[in-house]
């Protein structure tokens, strides 16, 4: 039983001299980020596979307990529509391989035009992935929100390879007009799926969107600190991903989620402390 949580990225301008030391060279950075959390979203690798010595480096940087949910390149995804893609997906593979366990799952964010009649190219990409990544699957069409059947076909579809269907919640941000930049940009470009809080696996992956006002968000997110909760009580293993427009509280918030969960999970683990930002000195 453990909860992970984590950002968006590992990375901020407004995170520097703040909540992390600043300047910082690029092989510190995670090491930093990894003092406030426990695992993070690999979505730089949906635009291009890294080197894999550029992954080693990552393992380097985090601790054996730390957890990446990697992002499937855009090419598998959507240019590939999961076809044909054996090539991208060798090389996807053999890069994050420095990773080890800390791969907790391989993200295959889906497009939106990627429906039900897809569901079974989805079934034969699952097939063949090999057994030592679990992968989660994220989903964009209607239709597996809003009509049961199509739901129940591609849980089955899911549940024939033991992955998971992640949930990006963004039901608190669109509940009132946004009110800053970070917002109105979100606005125009954050998917509004309806609410999904049904864990297929014990490994359950949730992203969550909230408000730029951290009072909201953390108003938000309390169903979610009911789920996961329930989650951790029943021995599944949570990870979850705090967004905000801005991203500038992501960390903190990301703690405090733990914090409030724990609340109820005394058994639960704490996070670890966060490196100082400032150098510590006897007076």
């Amino acid at each position: 039983m453990r909860l992970h949580v984590g950002c968006a990225m590992w990375t901020h301008r407004s995170w520097q001299g703040r909540l992390l030391a600043h300047p910082l060279p690029a092989h510190e950075r995670l090491r930093h980020y990894a003092g406030w959390c426990d695992a993070v979203e690999g979505n730089t690798t949906f635009y291009a596979t890294p080197a894999r010595e550029t992954v080693a480096g990552w393992a380097r940087q985090t601790g054996p307990d730390f957890r990446f949910v990697v992002k499937l390149p855009k090419t598998v995804t959507h240019e590939g529509r999961l076809t044909d893609v054996e090539a991208p997906m060798r090389a996807f593979l053999d890069a994050i391989e420095p990773l080890g366990p800390r791969t907790h799952a391989l993200w295959i964010q889906l497009p939106g035009s990627f429906g039900p009649d897809d569901v079974s190219t989805l079934a034969r990409f699952l097939r063949r992935l090999p057994d030592s990544h679990r992968p989660a699957v994220e989903v964009r069409h209607p239709a597996f929100f809003t009509d049961t059947r199509e739901a129940r076909l591609l849980e089955a579809a899911l549940a024939e390879a033991d992955a998971e269907w992640i949930p990006f919640d963004t039901t608190a941000f669109f509940t009132s007009p946004p009110t800053s930049d970070a917002e109105r940009d979100a606005w125009t470009k954050k998917p509004r799926m309806p609410l999904r809080t049904v864990a297929l696996t014990d490994r359950p992956i949730v992203r969550y969107l909230g408000r730029d006002d951290p009072a909201r968000t953390v108003e938000g997110w309390q169903r979610w600190i009911d789920i996961t909760a329930g989650w951790l009580r029943e021995g599944r293993s949570p990870t979850v991903f705090i967004h905000t427009p801005d991203n500038a509280d992501a960390p903190t918030l990301a703690r405090r989620f733990h914090d409030e969960v724990r609340a109820r999970v005394p058994g639960l683990a704490p996070l670890p402390e966060p490196i100082p930002v400032e150098p510590t000195t006897l007076f």
